[in-house]
């Protein structure tokens, strides 16, 4: 296994095209379109629920068309493929600076959150799925960190550019910044395809075969595994959806809350590098049964505490099972199902975490504007997520035992 430092100074075009495609990923993801939540609820007239629905409505689209827009990437070059995905991406935050009507509204939002959530993260883990074997998970480490990174600068961007020109114009702004940085340059990156022939690993295959993906839909541990891997993705958006909410009912101010994005940055980027090392040593499998459970005390410390510095340890718990979820799923289903027909495979995947966000919203706002405690809806989820846990574990041993057998 080569050093750190030699490894990303060697495949330094391949880990800053990751990076930038999760990174440009953020304009489609909930945490940066939330960030417009009051101001398009007030353009509107809707109410909490009535936004999430929309929301959902929108995310539930996008999923339906992620598996069809997700099989590109076997049968096109991923510089094919992720040139049109900017431009569609460029497109949809310039409808959502335009809207005018609800129907216009759900476009744009189905749009952003098919091309920029979908394709971008689509595209950045199935592409490094092929380039890499050895030491692929490193390399899922290093583009997840562009998320992060997302996460810890674009909100302080947005919300400044939006205080100085508008919610709308912001958006155009962004729409902007993806045709004249993101496109020419990922663009560049991608043009050259990495070929991973002669590296190996102890934990290449879990099977001696490439499964394909209707072969994986009969597969009832895809399942089993979808319903861990996937609470990051529900827990995380309806959080960041109903931050405004969130702050107001617990008398946090919503600046600091949003500082609170970079204290999960830090531990996100520190345990994504450190879950990337021990799944090239030890094999993603082995840590299926963990990466819940600081989700688990996020959720019941959010739910439970009111104190401002609560904001920080519940950022910085949710970075470390972030770190080690966006970590795992990268490198995880080419070690088990192969990477012939990854792009197919991820897109059922991806597919799933996009129904997930869609319904996180869309549900806990429903649950809102009945009268449902929001405080004790977070509490359940923390509940979930250590069951969640606890099948992680039967399905770690199933595997690893499948492995010996082989």
């Amino acid at each position: 296994m080569q050093s750190f430092g030699r490894f990303v100074v060697i495949n330094l075009r391949w880990i800053a095209a990751g990076f930038l495609l999760t990174f440009f990923s953020s304009v489609g993801q909930t945490f940066f379109i939330a960030l417009s939540n009051a101001e398009i609820r007030s353009a509107f007239a809707l109410s909490n629920g009535g936004f999430g629905g929309l929301y959902m409505i929108a995310t539930l689209c996008s999923a339906a068309t992620l598996p069809f827009m997700g099989r590109l990437l076997d049968r096109y070059s991923t510089f094919a493929v992720t040139v049109g995905s900017l431009i569609a991406l460029a497109a949809a935050a310039l409808a959502l600076g335009l809207v005018w009507s609800i129907p216009s509204l759900v476009f744009a939002l189905y749009l952003l959150r098919l091309f920029g959530q979908g394709m971008m993260t689509e595209i950045a883990f199935t592409a490094t799925g092929r380039w890499f074997a050895a030491n692929r998970g490193r390399a899922v480490a290093l583009a997840t960190l562009g998320q992060r990174a997302g996460e810890g600068l674009l909100p302080f961007v947005f919300v400044a550019v939006a205080a100085a020109i508008g919610w709308r114009n912001a958006w155009l702004a962004a729409a902007v910044a993806v045709l004249a940085l993101a496109l020419p340059l990922i663009g560049w990156l991608v043009r050259r395809e990495r070929n991973p022939k002669g590296e190996a690993s102890s934990h290449e295959h879990l099977s001696a075969r490439d499964w394909t993906a209707s072969e994986v839909l009969r597969d009832p541990k895809f399942y089993a595994i979808c319903l861990g891997v996937l609470a990051p993705a529900f827990i995380g958006t309806t959080v960041f959806f109903h931050q405004v909410y969130l702050t107001e009912i617990k008398g946090w101010s919503l600046q600091l809350f949003a500082a609170g994005f970079a204290v999960m940055s830090v531990t996100n980027v520190f345990f994504s590098l450190l879950s990337g090392w021990l799944i090239d040593r030890y094999s993603s499998v082995r840590f299926l049964p963990s990466f819940l459970l600081p989700m688990a005390l996020a959720c019941f410390v959010v739910a439970w505490m009111k104190a401002d510095w609560t904001i920080f340890l519940f950022m910085a718990l949710l970075g470390i099972s972030y770190g080690f979820s966006s970590t795992l799923s990268g490198a995880m289903w080419p070690e088990i199902y192969g990477t012939r027909h990854l792009g197919a495979i991820r897109s059922l995947v991806v597919s799933a975490m996009v129904i997930a966000t869609a319904i996180g919203p869309g549900l806990t706002g429903w649950l809102i504007d009945i009268g449902v405690d929001f405080e004790f809806q977070l509490a359940v989820m923390g509940i979930y997520s250590l069951a969640a846990a606890a099948l992680m574990a039967l399905v770690s041993r199933r595997l690893m035992a499948e492995r010996v057998a082989a």
